[in-house]
């Protein structure tokens, strides 16, 4: 059977039919953009090379930042350029 597009919960996968595998996983945080000209939304993991993607839609853009992620996990340990602190609103005058 497969299994597709697992959500990471502790240190269990659960996939779209309620099926728990243990399985150690991994947990990034991508920042979201919507592109201007092309209207799609553009993801990317701050400070990992190459881990970027866009789709029409959020479960699409998850499932292509996995695919990708996944992908260049396969080649070893990602050298981080930077570590994603987080995101903070700055208020100014109007």
């Amino acid at each position: 059977m497969l299994l597709t597009r697992p959500w990471a919960r502790g240190d269990k996968v659960s996939t779209m039919i309620g099926l728990e595998v243990s399985k150690p996983v991994r947990t990034f945080s991508a920042v979201i953009e919507r592109c201007p000209d092309k209207r799609l939304l553009v993801g990317y993991v701050p400070g990992f090379p190459g881990a970027h993607s866009q789709g029409e839609t959020l479960d699409e853009l998850q499932a292509n930042l996995q695919e990708v992620i996944a992908m260049l996990l396969e080649d070893g340990e990602p050298t981080l350029e930077s570590d994603f602190v987080g995101l903070q609103q700055i208020i100014v005058p109007a």
